[in-house]
């Protein structure tokens, strides 16, 4: 059975199909197709026709900004929001590297509440013999 060939192009009825580039304004400030070159058009058409698509550029150019303004205004917000975090983070005082905020107390002895215990690293020796013989755990040292 033979291969069907691949169609090229535009499919079969699109809408967007490429005109002869000929535009004019009409009176409502639309282009429309000219229907002779520009070559042959008078001076005060081309100047007409010339000063219509100035109009119709400044007016696109007055649309697009008023869409871009409200979208600034609706960003602005959020940017004011995250900036304020990041001029909070990026002034903040420079720790030393390698150097870690002490670590708040986790545990307390039973016996003596001012010693106190973080949780980091090997098990303090108070700890230790407070628990030997007892069914104490370390959870039982917690601060609540």
């Amino acid at each position: 059975m033979a291969k069907k060939a691949k169609r090229r192009g535009r499919p079969p009825g699109s809408k967007n199909k490429v005109g002869n580039g000929k535009m004019t304004m009409t009176g409502n400030g639309r282009l429309a197709k000219v229907g002779k070159s520009f070559a042959k058009m008078e001076v005060g058409e081309l100047r007409a026709f010339i000063n219509g698509l100035e109009s119709l550029l400044a007016k696109r150019v007055q649309e697009q900004r008023r869409i871009f303004e409200g979208h600034l205004a609706e960003l602005q917000g959020y940017v004011s929001s995250k900036a304020a975090g990041v001029v909070r983070t990026v002034m903040q005082v420079p720790r030393k590297p390698g150097t870690r905020k002490k670590a708040a107390p986790k545990y307390q002895s039973r016996k003596d509440k001012n010693v106190k215990w973080s949780g980091r690293g090997m098990t303090p020796v108070w700890m230790r013999e407070e628990m030997k013989g007892t069914k104490l755990k370390k959870e039982d040292f917690a601060i609540k």
